[in-house]
């Protein structure tokens, strides 16, 4: 009897009458067919030979275990072996290629090789580039580190140019300069850790000044047009707006003298005394004055201008003051005194009489006034007087002698 397989052979009674063998189906071997060729495995639920499918390149062999699994070379795996592992790509016909991802990925698309899901701060095909914001570093390689660059003040970009250590921002933005760009730009200034824009109203060329303001305050420097002030929003001394309010131009001021008189008068002068003196009409500004010198009284054009302070001109006008002050007191007290010592002169007392019981005797001053009249003292027209200065008096009844 035959005994071939009722599953596995094309027929139960036909067999080689010789060796036995019979006729197996696909997948089937043995004499009788009751196993699985090579490249077929048994499927356990149905309980025939299917075949394994193994692929030719990423296959060790055809044969395959009993659950259909392949026996599959390095870097291929899947239940066919038709597929690479983790961090291999671009299976062809001989094997799966590790991926290129420079340590920084462990997969890469199986049929492309692009790198995924790179770490450290890395991106590319092959994970060869740092990410925007960050720059590779030489030590150690292949390392990325965040650029020492502020959004703010440029674009967050750096790189390391050759024969450097030390990264350099791509790009500042406007107003910020150096290697990291965090310098202020000439032109702008540091407020509050923001760099903003010099304002000096025009009136600073960057020629002259580069920097245009200080950095650190924002002072203006080298203000222009005769203009002055922190944001040279001011004229300097001696200048003033045009009537349009935009350029400094020169003040001018017209001084007109007028004469006062001042008049003092002593007790008991018979004449006033007049002192002239000038008075100074002018324009001032706040801060300077322009004195006018006139040059010719026929030449009204012609004049020179010289430009005094107004703490110098205050000065002088006060000692000036001061002066005429002085002297009008001490004129006016010495003819005050001059007017009292004449009356004190002419109405001092000449004469001095005493009565000592039959005789009057008389002193007389007139030695220190040499030129006092003594005649007229008495009003007896009998009086003599003795040139000795002795006054004789003559009465009806007595004379009296001094």
């Amino acid at each position: 009897l035959c005994n071939c397989s009722a599953v596995g052979s094309a027929g139960a009674a036909e067999c080689n009458g010789t060796t036995g063998q019979c006729p197996c189906l696909e997948g089937y071997a043995g004499l009788r067919c009751e196993s699985c060729a090579e490249g077929f495995y048994l499927e356990r639920r149905s309980q025939r030979c299917r075949p394994c499918g193994c692929s030719p390149a990423g296959s060790r062999s055809t044969q395959c275990d009993d659950s259909g699994k392949c026996q599959c070379k390095v870097g291929v795996t899947d239940l066919k072996c038709d597929r690479c592992s983790d961090g291999y790509y671009r299976f062809n016909e001989t094997t799966c290629e590790p991926c290129q991802c420079h340590n920084h990925s462990k997969t890469c698309d199986s049929l492309t090789g692009t790198c995924l899901h790179c770490q450290e701060n890395t991106e590319g095909e092959h994970c060869e580039l740092c990410k925007e914001g960050f720059y590779r570093s030489a030590h150690p390689a292949h390392t990325c580190h965040r650029c020492p660059c502020s959004t703010v003040a440029s674009t967050g970009t750096c790189r390391i140019q050759p024969g450097e250590t030390a990264p350099r921002c791509d790009k500042c933005k406007t107003g910020y300069t150096g290697p990291n760009c965090n310098w202020c730009d000439n032109g702008y200034y540091n407020s509050d850790s923001i760099c903003v824009g010099c304002k000096c109203n025009g009136n600073v060329d960057p020629a002259r000044s580069p920097s245009v303001c200080k950095p650190d305050s924002g002072e203006c420097i080298g203000c222009l047009y005769h203009t002055a002030g922190f944001h040279c929003e001011e004229c300097e001394e001696g200048y003033v707006r045009d009537p349009e309010g935009t350029n400094c131009t020169k003040k001018e001021a017209t001084l007109g003298p007028e004469t006062r008189e001042f008049t003092t008068s002593a007790p008991n002068a018979s004449k006033a005394t007049t002192f002239p003196t000038a008075v100074t009409n002018s324009t001032l500004s706040p801060t300077t004055i322009q004195t006018v010198f006139p040059i010719s009284s026929s030449d009204n054009s012609t004049s020179a201008f010289a430009d005094v302070s107004w703490t110098q001109f205050n000065i002088i006008i006060l000692t000036v003051i001061i002066i005429v002050v002085v002297l009008l007191m001490g004129f006016v007290g010495a003819v005050y005194m001059y007017r009292e010592y004449q009356n004190r002169k002419l109405n001092a007392p000449f004469w001095t009489i005493e009565l000592k019981e039959d005789n009057i005797s008389f002193s007389s001053y007139h030695d220190s006034i040499p030129n006092a009249d003594v005649s007229g003292l008495l009003e007896d027209d009998g009086n003599e007087v003795a040139p000795n200065g002795q006054l004789t008096l003559t009465t009806p009844m007595h004379n009296y002698k001094a």
